[in-house]
C-alpha cells in the first residue's frame, strides 16, 4: 500500500485541475480510441475456457484490504462503523455477473454497515450495468448503499438513465452533488458525494449543503485529485479510485496519467483531511496486473 504525507498547497481554480486522463496525456481522443478498440477485444475474448482461466486468475488477485481512519470528531457511536468501497469495476470488461456476484458474496462476508460505489461501475457501454443487478440484490447494509458517477458513466452514455434506474431499483441511492445524513445510535456524520471532476460538473457546496456544524464528513469523489478541494474545506475522509493504483507499473512508474497529484494508491493526508484512492475492483484495460492488485476496501472509522 502506497502511504504518504500531502504538504499543503494553494487553491486553485478546479477548471485548472480537468485534465488528460490516460497514455499518451495530451491526446485524450486517441486515449478513448485505444480503450474501446481493448475493451471491444476483451468481449471477444471473455467466453469460454478463457473466461474461466481468466476469470479464476483474477479473482485469486482480488484482494480484501481494512485500512483504520480516525476521526477527530464525532460521537463515540461512530466508532467501529465499517465502510464497504467498490470502485472501478468495469462490468464487461473482463467481469460479468457471475464474476459480480463472488465479489458481492465476499462483500456482504465482512457485514459492512455502509457499501459505497465509487464509479466507473460500467466500462464502455451503458448497459453493462446489467451485469451488476444480481451482485447488488446481495449487498443488505444497515445503513444503506449509495453510489456516485465516474467518468466511465458519461463515456458510456450523456445520460446515463439506464444506470441510474438499474441501481435505484436495487435500492441504491446516488449522491451526486448532494448528501446524506447518516445516523448510528446517537451519532451522524455527513456523507456527501460529488460529481466526476473530469466528465461531470462537481459541486462540493452542495454536496455539503444540510451539513450540521462539527459533523464529521465522508465525501465520495471518484477522482483523487478532487482531494486538493475537499481538503481546503476540512472534509474527515475522502474516498476515491480511478487510478487502479497505476493498473501497470514499470520500474515503478506507470504510462497512465490517471492522477496528477500523485495520489495513485492508499492512505494521504494534508491539512487533517484524509485521502484513501482504492485501486478498484475490476480491471480497466487489459487482465494483467504488473504491481498492486485489484481491491475491495472495508474501512473502519475510529473516533477521538
Amino acid at each position: 500500500m502506497a502511504e504518504g504525507i500531502q504538504r499543503p498547497r494553494e487553491p486553485r481554480d478546479l477548471r485548472g485541475r480537468r485534465r488528460a486522463w490516460a497514455w499518451p496525456g495530451s491526446w485524450p481522443r486517441l486515449s478513448e480510441l485505444i480503450a474501446r478498440v481493448l475493451a471491444i477485444g476483451a468481449r471477444a475474448v471473455y467466453r469460454g475456457q478463457v473466461r474461466r482461466g481468466l476469470s479464476q486468475w483474477l479473482e485469486r488477485h482480488r484482494e480484501v484490504t481494512r485500512p483504520e481512519f480516525r476521526l477527530a470528531r464525532g460521537g463515540s457511536a461512530l466508532d467501529g462503523l465499517r465502510i464497504a468501497f467498490l470502485s472501478d469495476i468495469h462490468a464487461g470488461n473482463f467481469l460479468d455477473e457471475e464474476d459480480f456476484l463472488r465479489i458481492c458474496a465476499r462483500v456482504a462476508d465482512e457485514a459492512p454497515d455502509l457499501v459505497c460505489l465509487g464509479g466507473d461501475l460500467v466500462n464502455l457501454w451503458e448497459h453493462e450495468v446489467m451485469h451488476l443487478r444480481k451482485g447488488l440484490s446481495l449487498l443488505q447494509p444497515p445503513l444503506g448503499t449509495f453510489a456516485i458517477y465516474g467518468n466511465h458513466e458519461y463515456g458510456a452514455a450523456k445520460e446515463p438513465w439506464l444506470w441510474r434506474s438499474v441501481l435505484e431499483a436495487q435500492g441504491i441511492e446516488i449522491l451526486k452533488n448532494r448528501g446524506r445524513r447518516i445516523a448510528r445510535g446517537d451519532a451522524t456524520l455527513w456523507l456527501a458525494g460529488v460529481d466526476d471532476l473530469l466528465a461531470g460538473k462537481p459541486n462540493l457546496e452542495g454536496a455539503l449543503d444540510g451539513r450540521a456544524p462539527g459533523e464529521p464528513i465522508v465525501l465520495l469523489a471518484h477522482h483523487p485529485d478532487f482531494f486538493e478541494e475537499a481538503a481546503d474545506v476540512g472534509v474527515d475522509l475522502q474516498l476515491s479510485g480511478h487510478t487502479h493504483g497505476g493498473q501497470i507499473l514499470i520500474f515503478g512508474r506507470t504510462p497512465l496519467r490517471h492522477t496528477h497529484e500523485g495520489y495513485w494508491s492508499g492512505r494521504f493526508e494534508r491539512d487533517g483531511a484524509q485521502l484513501y484512492v482504492g485501486r478498484g475492483v475490476g480491471v480497466s484495460l487489459i487482465p494483467v496486473r504488473i504491481g498492486a492488485p485489484a481491491e475491495i476496501v472495508v474501512a473502519t472509522l475510529r473516533v477521538g
